[in-house]
């Protein structure tokens, strides 16, 4: 999906144009891929402009970064009002939100604590991420031939920039054999998450979701649905999943701030259920939907500009 320019980012306590957002060609972020990032919702809602659990975000983003021995040079309070801040001087009503922390100009090599951590956040439109009508009808998707990270190689716990390229190679291969998405399985051959998702099963009308263990990103969107999912009274079991219940599940659904909840249809060719959105998946995308877009925030989760 192409960008469409907003007149200003905020790198470093500044509001830059956005042609003037640049970086060094010898930044450490550009050699080694020290970067850390996050993804967040604004939504037009019924009462107004709100980000989608901003705090959350900006405190994993922090969590991210302490992984690989850095601080951010400024507060999460100070990065969630330049955030809300920079809504305000794009006068967007909606909006997809990247603030991005990474090693900048200094010394090169590997070691980066001699480069300094610079901070940035850009803002876009970005409408449905797997497509228009993957909400109402679900995706189709494939198993990868990928395997996602170990976590005593790169910890998966950290949104670092270097984890997705794993993910391009997921997605890529999912897209150039007709899927939408790729699910990786980790080392020992688990599911294990989508190459931007974390997924949900339903059999039996329990909810099962892979464990931190599984080599899976701590998904606040994630950790939504398990709430929604509870306050309705389902049973939700996070547990090592095995490949066979991609195919013997009544319903599968991604969760993550770009698919939002995302039903899965078939995978591997092979349908999930009877093939059409699950009741289950339905109710948690409708509660979902009823925060994010009508403003019913009883948990907390908006921040309104």
């Amino acid at each position: 999906m192409a960008l469409t320019p907003t007149p200003y980012i905020w790198m470093n306590g500044n509001y830059v144009s956005w042609e003037d957002a640049k970086i060094h060609v010898l930044s450490h972020v550009v050699h080694y891929g020290s970067s850390w990032f996050e993804g967040m919702r604004a939504y037009k809602t019924s009462k107004g402009t709100a980000i989608f659990r901003l705090r959350e975000h900006i405190h994993r983003l922090s969590l991210s970064v302490k992984i690989y021995r850095g601080e951010l040079p400024f507060s999460e309070e100070d990065i969630c009002d330049a955030c809300c801040e920079l809504i305000r001087r794009n006068k967007v009503e909606a909006c997809y939100l990247r603030p991005v922390a990474y090693r900048g100009y200094g010394e090169l090599g590997v070691y980066p604590l001699t480069c300094p951590l610079d901070v940035a956040i850009a803002l876009w439109s970005w409408g449905k991420y797997l497509g228009k009508e993957a909400h109402e009808q679900g995706v189709d998707v494939c198993v990868s031939s990928w395997q996602r990270l170990t976590n005593n190689s790169m910890p998966a716990a950290a949104k670092a920039g270097g984890n997705y390229l794993s993910s391009q190679l997921i997605r890529i291969e999912a897209n150039q054999h007709g899927y939408a998405e790729g699910i990786g399985l980790d080392i020992n051959g688990n599911v294990s998450e989508g190459s931007g998702e974390n997924i949900f099963f339903v059999s039996d009308g329990v909810i099962y979701t892979p464990p931190m263990s599984a080599s899976i990103l701590q998904g606040i969107t994630r950790a939504s649905a398990i709430t929604i999912a509870e306050e309705l009274g389902c049973k939700v079991v996070e547990q090592v999943i095995p490949r066979s219940m991609l195919y013997t599940s009544d319903e599968i659904f991604f969760t993550g701030t770009a698919v939002e909840i995302t039903p899965v249809r078939s995978v591997d060719r092979i349908p999930v259920g009877n093939g059409s959105v699950g009741e289950i998946t339905k109710n948690i995308q409708k509660k979902f939907f009823e925060v994010v877009e009508q403003g019913e925030d009883a948990r907390g989760w908006l921040t309104f500009i």
